[in-house]
């Protein structure tokens, strides 16, 4: 249960419901005492004018106003029951909902603080699952399990009260069977818990898998993988289904079991209460009053094994749940007031090794960036290109040196206004399943017109693509941008970031999958807005970088050559090699 005290926060914001609902549960089982005593009632009164009239059987019809009048209290009762019920669930039920409502935005607000090493330490299908299934179990418990509990323990409260006033000997045998109910509910309850706990991991699992195979349908059809894969997740939902049958069968046991004590009182009811009947110490209605109380408590008692099995759910997905909350983003913003930003970029001594492979990446590296000038970083794959960006971008903190943005250390800058400044195109274009003028839109933080959605799609070459289509700028694209060949993603991607008009632009090889006309038309509006941002071109094409004022070459990490396209030609050495061997492709190819 300790799991589920963070909880606590929200039951005090809506603790009025939460006591109007306890308040509505005690006034609806105090109206559900009394068809019991009227039940009762109206059996002493009709044993009365029985025996009163052995010898006279027309007699007998002056039963029928008390018997009417008892019957028409009855139905009353019970009806103001009802009323009291559904207020109850109204305050209960609606507060669980409430509940879940502010705990999915904890969640999802949480995402959106995380950083980007935890979400390449745990998988998509995971994160999902403990924002959608294990929400629902904790919403089980804030709902059903919180309203039923009150609800048996006002009811058996007050229904104990009264048939301990009625008859004491008769009321401790019927309660004989609860303290095996409490014990047995003890020791079961653990197994449910750690039962419970491995659906949920088992779960996840499913969900990652699935999302996965979604995510990458087209490489599995393109390999012909079908069969593999399939298997693959039959064997995971059969883990599933095994683990989920264990847990049944747990319940199963449990249900019988509590039902079989519940028979027990009534059979103890009957036999205890006629004895004690015969003795004078009660009357034959008290017996079917007690009848009547324990068939009131058989539902409540019952439940207990139902609850406790919501309860332990709930507390192994609140586990998971907080595991999550209570992580904190490794990038903290250390500045909470506005940092203006202009764009000069020096890195002094950096160096910078990835936490979960353990792999350098950058090893004491040192340029500078005057503000609106350009930097091309050009090297093999796995030389440190795109840390860079990511360093600049402050993704990730430097192990070693200082990266500086306008002579301030990134840590001292306010972390929203530094990315705020920026206009990032990574290398792996990731589009929104939306309209196309959403997409692009998305780039800017305020509302965008359609001259604005425009001019950036013209400036990233993509415009006379997007009203080729049917639908234009309000085109839907797919999930991820499936239904757009590569270029146009990379694009569209442009076109997010030039409708920035950032202090900071930075292309992260994003320009592989154009041709050199289009590649040749980016850059053109690229260099016209260096004139007002610095701008970082990441690429592995020197036909990309060649215009850049200042061009480093990566090796493993470290800077081997630095100048500009001219001068590093001159040198002969890296960078040639790599200029003529494209040149001799680029001759091939034609």
């Amino acid at each position: 249960m300790r799991e589920l005290y963070y909880l606590n926060k929200y039951f005090l914001k809506y603790r009025y419901r939460l006591l109007f609902g306890v308040f509505f549960v005690v006034t609806s089982n105090i109206f559900a005492l009394y068809p019991a005593q009227y039940v009762r009632k109206a059996f002493d009164t009709a044993k009365e004018v029985i025996e009163a009239n052995k010898n006279n059987s027309q007699n007998i019809n002056e039963l029928t106003e008390p018997l009417l009048y008892f019957g028409l209290l009855i139905i009353a009762f019970s009806l103001l029951k009802g009323v009291f019920m559904f207020f109850m669930r109204q305050t209960i039920i609606v507060m669980s909902r409430l509940i879940e409502f502010d705990l999915k935005n904890e969640i999802y607000q949480q995402y959106q603080r995380l950083d980007t090493a935890f979400y390449k330490r745990n998988n998509t299908g995971d994160l999902m699952a403990r924002i959608s299934e294990d929400i629902s179990r904790v919403r089980m418990f804030l709902g059903p399990a919180t309203m039923y509990p009150i609800n048996m323990i006002s009811l058996f409260s007050l229904v104990v009260y009264t048939m301990f006033s009625i008859n004491v000997k008769l009321t401790l045998f019927v309660l004989t069977p609860l303290p095996i109910m409490s014990i047995t509910i003890f020791y079961i309850s653990k197994v449910i818990h750690q039962k419970s706990e491995g659906v949920q991991k088992q779960l996840s699992k499913l969900s990652t898998l699935s999302q996965e195979a979604f995510s990458g349908i087209r490489v599995i059809k393109s390999f012909v993988n079908e069969k593999s894969n399939s298997k693959r997740f039959e064997k995971e939902t059969n883990e599933y289904l095994n683990r989920n049958v264990s847990l049944a069968k747990t319940n199963a046991l449990f249900f019988p079991f509590m039902l079989l004590l519940i028979g027990l009182s009534t059979l103890l009811t009957i036999y205890i209460g006629g004895q004690e009947a015969a003795a004078g110490n009660i009357t034959t209605g008290n017996i079917a009053e007690f009848i009547i109380y324990i068939n009131m408590l058989t539902w409540p008692m019952a439940s207990i094994g139902w609850v406790t099995s919501i309860i332990q759910r709930a507390a192994a997905s609140q586990k998971r749940i907080n595991e999550f909350l209570k992580t904190k983003p490794e990038i903290q913003n250390h500045q909470l007031e506005t940092s203006e930003i202009e764009g000069a970029i020096r890195f002094e001594n950096v160096s910078f090794t990835y936490p979960d492979t353990g792999i350098k990446a950058i090893n004491n590296v040192s340029f500078e960036i005057p503000n609106g000038s350009s930097l091309a970083i050009i090297g093999k794959t796995g030389s440190g290109k795109s840390t860079i960006a990511q360093l600049i971008s402050r993704l990730y903190e430097v192990d070693s040196g200082k990266v500086l943005i306008d002579n301030r250390n990134i840590t001292k800058l306010n972390l929203f206004d530094l990315r705020n400044s920026m206009g990032y195109v990574p290398q792996e274009d990731l589009l929104f399943s939306d309209s196309i003028a959403n997409n692009i839109a998305l780039g800017s933080q305020e509302k965008t017109e359609k001259k604005s959605i425009e001019n950036a799609a013209k400036m990233a070459a993509i415009h006379d693509n997007i009203i080729s289509f049917n639908e234009g700028y309000e085109t839907l694209i797919g999930e991820r941008g499936v239904t757009l060949s590569g270029g146009q993603k990379q694009r569209i991607s442009i076109a997010r970031a030039f409708i920035r008009n950032p202090q900071i632009l930075i292309f992260d090889d994003c320009l592989s999958a154009v041709d050199t006309e289009t590649e040749d038309h980016i850059l053109k509006h690229l260099k016209k807005m260096t004139q007002s941002c610095t701008s970082i071109i990441i690429s592995h094409r020197i036909s990309s970088i060649k215009h850049a004022e200042q061009i480093i070459v990566l090796d493993e990490g470290s800077i081997i050559e630095l100048g500009t396209h001219q001068q590093l030609l001159q040198k002969e050495g890296v960078y040639f090699e790599m200029h003529e061997h494209q040149l001799a492709e680029e001759d091939s190819l034609a």
